[in-house]
């Protein structure tokens, strides 16, 4: 079965994703933001979702999981919950 693993970032607004992108392209620490400006429970790992599967998630945050590059920072992606930044750090 298909796994990955990733960490995400969860806000409201794809305004403030966007704000927070520009952070990280700044160079801020992904967790630290992730346990600042994060509306999901995850924020207290620093956004790390652990190791997922297919069928876990909501699907536009799985169709960035197991379709995009890893190491990068991707999104803003909406979803029923709001707007996701997620990077993949391992997928098998």
């Amino acid at each position: 079965m298909k796994s990955a693993m990733a960490k995400h970032i969860l806000v409201k607004t794809k305004l403030e994703a966007e704000s927070i992108k520009e952070k990280l392209k700044q160079g801020q620490d992904f967790a630290k933001l992730a346990r600042k400006f994060s509306t999901c429970p995850t924020r207290k790992r620093g956004g790390d979702l652990g190791e997922v599967f297919k069928g876990q998630l909501v699907k536009p945050v799985e169709q960035v999981i197991f379709n995009k590059p890893l190491s990068k920072v991707h999104g803003p992606i909406k979803s029923k919950f709001g707007y996701h930044l997620i990077v993949i750090y391992f997928r098998d």
